[in-house]
């Protein structure tokens, strides 16, 4: 896919923007989020829970992947505020049997490992209504999902959304408990923009310190198709950075900070968008600051497929959710 005027020039040592079919959309009027009440039982109360459904959207490839992902019991909160600016709130997917036992008001006696998802979009567009797909896949393989929202630039500019998700990041480790998820086995996920957030966000400690948590605090991050290394000023996404800004300051694969947790990096075999040399480049750098890294390859995948395939309907066209599921049952279960 091409970005908003078509024209994305793709170079052997950097990527192209972060534009594709599944993050062009724009963003929906934005809802007015309610504060999540936490402290042991108060989170439980089944008015904030509702069985996954599907409600009418504008025809789009998103709306596409969501109305035909089956809600397969998984039980939903939405809205949660995280941080107090709009756009900082998420959504929260539990597993079948956790959502069940949520609705009866079942005893719980299992904590589940959790998945903070953070979407793509050029940093300026997509929501987290949009990749609920990928919160109920991920629920539906086992595990309380975040899917987060954002600020979003050109009003916010690097670092506003990478602080955003490393507060999210923070957020979902303190109330983990709350959520019946283990704060010891959470990974952080992100696809496109949303992996450059996710990895930034871990790999350079500054980003966590403010909430007294560590890089290590988070068990395993995920990235696919992140353009964590590549000069933004020649391409439209150059909106999302400051004026002045230069990749040698906000490249992850430049700013790597403090002892780390392992990683796995995805590539899109057919990814027109963001150029693999990003992941090279960024496996290159964690590796050589001694940080364990797994990297793969998502065969046939283009960079809209890459995460849209996520979708367990959608399994068949390649084998993204299949890899992402071995690892982080390898790393979290």
């Amino acid at each position: 896919m091409k970005d908003s005027k078509n024209h994305i020039q793709q170079r052997e040592d950097i990527s192209g923007s972060t534009f594709s079919s599944v993050e062009t959309h724009k963003k929906s009027p934005y809802k007015k989020a309610r504060t999540l009440k936490v402290g042991g039982a108060a989170i439980l109360v089944f008015g904030s829970i509702a069985l996954a459904s599907q409600s009418a959207q504008a025809l789009s490839p998103l709306a596409i992947v969501n109305g035909i992902t089956s809600s397969g019991g998984v039980g939903i909160s939405k809205d949660i505020l995280y941080g107090d600016e709009p756009s900082q709130d998420l959504d929260i997917y539990y597993p079948k049997p956790l959502a069940k036992a949520m609705k009866d008001q079942s005893a719980i006696n299992t904590s589940y490992p959790m998945v903070v998802f953070v979407h793509g979009g050029s940093w300026e567009s997509g929501n987290k209504e949009q990749y609920a797909f990928v919160g109920q896949s991920l629920a539906q393989a086992g595990y309380v999902t975040a899917v987060i929202n954002y600020r979003k630039a050109p009003e916010h500019v690097y670092p506003d959304y990478v602080k955003d998700a490393a507060q999210a990041i923070a957020w979902s480790i303190n109330n983990a408990a709350s959520l019946h998820a283990d704060p010891s086995r959470l990974a952080v996920m992100g696809h496109s923009a949303g992996a450059f957030n996710a990895v930034a966000a871990v790999s350079n400690e500054d980003f966590l310190a403010p909430y007294g948590i560590k890089p290590t605090d988070i068990a395993t991050v995920v990235g696919i198709a992140g353009p964590y290394s590549y000069d933004f000023r020649k391409f439209d996404s150059a909106t999302a950075f400051a004026p002045d800004a230069t990749p040698e300051q906000v490249m992850p694969d430049r700013q790597i900070k403090g002892k780390q947790p392992p990683y796995l990096l995805l590539t899109a075999e057919k990814d027109k968008i963001v150029y693999d040399s990003n992941t090279t480049k960024m496996t290159a750098a964690l590796k050589k600051a001694g940080v364990t890294v797994e990297t793969g390859v998502i065969d046939g995948a283009s960079h809209a497929t890459s995460i849209g395939a996520m979708a367990p309907p959608l399994r068949w066209v390649n084998d993204v959710r299949a890899q992402v599921l071995t690892y982080l049952d390898k790393a979290l279960k």
